[in-house]
């Protein structure tokens, strides 16, 4: 009896590092979706840059993480789970010092290319370590909950908490903030027994990768310098032609290659395809509005970090709170019920952000602000149970690992196309109205989407 209480105490104790060191490297990766969206004036003041370069900023970072998520997971089946996700976290750490001391906007640019690369690498491994300590379905389910629940939280923190250390110790402070946390998760995971790999045998989609960040870094590369450059410009006539290009092979290798990254037969299954467009959108329209409200209350109305970090705690707080509620809502109301609901808090909550063409009040922006806070917050838990709850649990991690690239996509394409709209019309108040139209029709579709194409999960499996 002693040696079986002291061998649950040692599984107890493995369990509580494993998630500790997963959850706070999960803080760092997710406050860098967020937290430099109110540094974005100062760097633009350091660095002399236009909304372009700030685009590149923001995107240089999603983009990687998008492009390199299934290929991390993938390496982490491959080598082991421990050992990819501390060099995902090392290289985090690297490359948020980098930024931190860049002296140029291309520095800056590479470093946070760097970023992306480790979380790709680390965010699919901490759930890999997570299913492996915690082998009984409810106590992963609960570690998986804190663990996405802290990232909750870092989201909604990171543009208050950007504006505070921007306003103390300057722009850089939000890239070198991260090199202790992520050093102290280095150090927790040096401690956690190592696992054999799941599938050391299993081949890398080196095409497939390849293509994939050439079409995705190309399709937003247009829609960013086409503004800049003209939209009849030879060099985006080019990019158009080299993202085809890309898409094409892309396809074609993931439909013949022995172990693909992305399954394409996954999505002939209508729930599958319809969730993971559905947080394609979701992340799109909320990001890509995210990064014009930062700009807008810098630059149109001149608020500091800490002002503008301040102005968006209604939102972000109610992100959380929409986070911590799915769960209730979902069991309660059904995953399709919730979708359909979140979309259309979306759709009201960003008819509301008309105002901002009219450089209305705070408060009437503000009021707008929980709609669309609280339906982002139960959109992406919703989306992720119905997705789930078509694929068995031997591809559960190929299933997260699309439905976390697809938000990661829709948010660069969301930043490209928002900016863009900023870059190209003028006067401020129609390229206003023009992005919050855009938001307000693609929610109303997700809507629709939601209504018609989500139907009995259970009576659709995912084949194999």
């Amino acid at each position: 009896m002693e040696r079986k209480h002291g061998d649950m105490e040692l599984t107890t104790r493995y369990q509580r590092q494993v998630l500790i060191a997963t959850s706070l490297s999960y803080v760092v990766v997710i406050l860098d979706t967020s937290i430099v969206n109110v540094a974005l004036e100062s760097i633009s003041r350091t660095f002399g840059s236009d909304i372009t370069g700030l685009q590149w900023v923001i995107n240089a970072y999603t983009l990687t993480f998008a492009s390199l998520l299934l290929t991390g997971g993938l390496l982490g089946d491959r080598f082991g789970a421990k050992k990819i996700y501390a060099v995902g976290l090392g290289l985090f750490a690297l490359a948020s010092a980098l930024c931190g001391l860049a002296t140029d906007l291309p520095e800056l640019i590479a470093a946070r290319v760097l970023q992306g690369l480790g979380a790709a690498l680390l965010v699919p491994c901490s759930l890999m370590l997570i299913n492996n300590a915690y082998p009984q379905t409810h106590q992963r389910a609960s570690a998986i909950g804190v663990w996405a629940g802290c990232g909750g939280i870092a989201m909604a923190a990171g543009p208050l908490v950007g504006g505070v250390l921007i306003e103390l110790f300057g722009w850089r402070s939000i890239f070198l903030i991260n090199v202790p946390i992520a050093l102290i998760g280095v150090w927790l995971t040096s401690r956690i027994p190592s696992s054999a790999p799941l599938a050391p045998n299993r081949h890398l989609d080196f095409t497939g990768q390849v293509a994939a960040i050439i079409a995705l870094a190309t399709s937003v590369a247009v829609l960013i310098e086409g503004a800049k450059l003209g939209w009849n410009s030879e060099w985006v006539y080019g990019g158009v032609f080299v993202a085809c290009i890309a898409w094409y092979v892309f396809l074609v290798t993931e439909r013949r290659h022995r172990d693909p990254m992305l399954p394409l037969h996954y999505f002939r299954n209508p729930i599958f395809s319809g969730a993971t467009l559905l947080s394609l959108i979701s992340a799109l329209v909320f990001y890509g509005l995210f990064f014009l409200l930062s700009l807008y209350f810098q630059t149109n109305r001149g608020w500091s970090p800490l002002d503008t970090g301040l102005a968006f705690l209604p939102l972000t707080a109610m992100v959380t709170l929409g986070s911590f509620t799915c769960g209730r809502l979902t069991r309660a109301y059904g995953a399709r019920a919730v979708l359909f609901a979140g979309f259309g808090l979306y759709t009201l909550g960003f008819i509301g952000l008309f105002a901002l063409a009219v450089d209305a009040p705070y408060w009437r922006i503000a009021i707008c602000y929980p709609a669309v806070g609280f339906g982002a917050g139960i959109i992406t838990p919703a989306a992720t149970s119905v997705l789930m709850s078509v694929v068995d649990r031997a591809k559960a991690g190929v299933a997260a690992g699309t439905l976390n690239a697809s938000r990661q996509s829709g948010s660069a394409f969301g930043v490209a196309i928002f900016g863009a709209l900023l870059t190209s019309i003028n006067p401020l108040g129609d390229a206003i109205y023009a992005a919050v139209s855009v938001a307000v029709g693609l929610s109303l579709l997700a809507m629709l989407l939601s209504a018609l194409v989500l139907k009995a999960p259970a009576a659709h499996p995912v084949e194999s």
